[in-house]
């Protein structure tokens, strides 16, 4: 381990119930490490912020496992891809019979997590209105299944997490103040993956361990491969990092190249072209800019909306919203 490592978080041989364990040496990640050992053991309301892909649900793992509700239920709800028709009932439960199509009685997560953590998974996602239930439910500990006449009272602990700056969110009006406040007893930024040094080496070593265990093989990183690990700026963070690894690992036969994969990794290889290009005219609209680079990049990444949504820094929600409204300006522009 690198000089300057400390605490659990950083062995490699630590496993959490996620993917991959949460790790880092550098100075960053120390300092979360330490944030995480202090708040763990508390019942703090615990805000993670932090850009996509940037470990922000493997740390809140790591807050679960380092409180006295480890063992008990952890689960997150992605606040941006539930239907705001049905968040409602994905989170507080209903009754048989209280709406159409309610042939049964149905536990919300606030009941099946009893005892347990909930991350709220992009928090500015969910409805102003649910903002509210979720305030009160946080403040009182009490809510109603949808037709129900008592309340119930349930005992979780509440993190959050965001890819948005909070404070910006409250002013655009994606998430009320009051609930920022409640929600950010103790704030954690997790830091981008370009801002951690020699991690980007230690996690490219690791996911490939994992790789070559579970393939039973020996393939190893060239040492081109090494370079580009210090001169990419990672901007998917190490959610792109461990693709790019996979992706190495797939198409190598005992060495690992990346720099054609970073260089085009939705043709696998190619070399880059224009297509990877968009130019802004100055003085352009704001609404034209963005909605240009939105397309150009559902374009790229040939349709896939997923991915595109990741490499632009938003939910699959927030691209939903914006490809339909494009789609209804163009309806009202052409009637």
């Amino acid at each position: 381990m690198m000089n300057g490592a400390r605490s659990e978080f950083s062995k490699p041989a630590l496993q959490f119930a996620a993917p991959s364990p949460l790790l880092g040496a550098s100075d960053a990640m120390q300092k979360v490490f330490r944030l995480i050992d202090r708040v763990g053991p508390t019942e703090a309301s615990v805000l993670l912020t932090g850009e996509s892909g940037s470990g922000k649900e493997l740390a809140a793992r790591s807050i679960h496992d380092r409180s006295g509700r480890r063992g008990r239920p952890f689960m997150t709800i992605s606040c941006g891809a539930i239907p705001a028709a049905l968040i409602e009932a994905e989170l507080f439960g209903h009754e048989k019979g209280s709406f159409t199509g309610a042939a049964r009685a149905r536990a919300g997560v606030f009941e099946r997590a009893q005892s347990g953590t909930l991350l709220f998974d992009e928090i500015t996602e969910m409805p102003l209105g649910m903002q509210t239930r979720l305030l009160r439910v946080l403040e009182t500990r009490k809510f109603y299944r949808d037709g129900a006449s008592a309340e119930a009272v349930t005992d979780v602990r509440v993190i959050a997490s965001t890819n948005r700056c909070p404070l910006q969110a409250v002013r655009n009006g994606h998430l009320r103040e009051d609930l920022l406040y409640r929600l950010a007893a103790f704030p954690i930024d997790l830091p981008p993956l370009r801002s951690r040094g020699n991690d980007v080496a230690l996690l490219a070593e690791h996911f490939l361990a994992e790789l070559n265990a579970r393939s039973h093989t020996q393939k190893r990183l060239s040492a081109l491969a090494r370079m580009t690990l210090k001169q990419h700026t990672w901007p998917g963070n190490v959610r792109e990092l461990k693709n790019c690894i996979e992706r190495a690992f797939i198409l190598a036969e005992q060495t690992l190249e990346l720099a054609p994969l970073i260089q085009n990794p939705a043709r696998g290889g190619d070399a880059a072209t224009d297509r990877e290009r968009l130019d802004i005219r100055v003085g352009s609209r704001i609404y034209d800019m963005e909605r240009s680079l939105i397309e150009a990049t559902l374009d790229y990444f040939k349709g896939n909306k997923r991915r595109a949504a990741d490499a632009l820094g938003c939910s699959l929600k927030t691209l939903y919203n914006k490809l339909n409204g494009y789609s209804q300006s163009q309806e009202c522009a052409s009637s």
